[in-house]
């Protein structure tokens, strides 16, 4: 029997304005919020919607969980020992449908293959029990 490894990766925070977020993420849900006031979706999930609305009318919708590469950026080092052995890895800017931007993980592809307006989709990985983390894969065409 193997010994699973524990996972030594910075996690997120959870806070009572981001939970839906994340609870939708463990059921391999894609969500984001929106203002009620505006329909305008935002990201990060926050209290408050930004804008001009600073809205506190806030729903979460199923959202698309497509989107195209709006940047990146390919590491070869990682910030900690955490990430030994895996580098080369893509770190992201994805600007969803829905129009909001959210910094990911491009994963399931080579770093080199990876590309400015690239379609990619969501898929979660269960890093831990508890958390889920949305990350992004090219979508295949």
């Amino acid at each position: 029997m193997s010994e699973e490894k524990e996972y030594a990766k910075p996690l997120p925070e959870f806070r009572p304005e981001t939970k839906p977020y994340w609870e939708a993420c463990k059921r391999h849900e894609f969500v984001l919020p929106r203002s009620k006031v505006t329909n305008e979706f935002f990201f990060y999930p926050r209290a408050l919607s930004p804008g001009e609305d600073m809205s506190e009318d806030i729903e979460w919708a199923k959202a698309s969980g497509k989107g195209k590469v709006w940047t990146f950026a390919i590491h070869h080092m990682g910030p900690t020992k955490a990430y030994k052995g895996e580098p080369p890895y893509v770190v992201a800017l994805v600007e969803m449908e829905e129009g909001v931007k959210m910094m990911t993980n491009i994963v399931e592809c080579d770093p080199k293959d990876v590309y400015i307006g690239m379609d990619v989709e969501v898929l979660f990985d269960d890093v831990t029990p508890d958390v889920t983390l949305p990350k992004f894969k090219p979508v295949k065409k």
